[in-house]
């Protein structure tokens, strides 16, 4: 439920399409894609990594265990590419 209401919220806010198969992408500056996903929606940034020169690939996660899939662009926009829930991280081990 939280995930529909998330994907409404962020919605409502004037989306734009972006240049992708994925058919109803949402995008938005990335300060305020960050802004939404840690203050109204309690996410924080759970992992990341670099898919080309121009783009990052990153999850959010809150303590329920929702998620939120974001591609952020050296343009300046960032896009959530997919919702979930049940997130289950794995521990880093100690290298020692």
């Amino acid at each position: 439920m939280r995930v529909f209401m998330a994907f409404a919220l962020v919605c409502s806010a004037g989306a734009a399409p972006a240049s992708t198969p994925i058919a109803d992408v949402i995008c938005e500056p990335t300060h305020m894609m960050t802004k939404k996903l840690s203050r109204q929606f309690g996410e924080q940034l759970h992992s990341w990594g670099t898919r080309g020169p121009e783009q990052v690939m990153q999850v959010w996660t809150d303590k329920r265990g929702d998620w939120t899939m974001v591609v952020a662009y050296a343009t300046g926009t960032s896009c959530i590419v997919a919702m979930g829930e049940n997130w289950e991280g794995n521990q880093a081990e100690d290298p020692a």
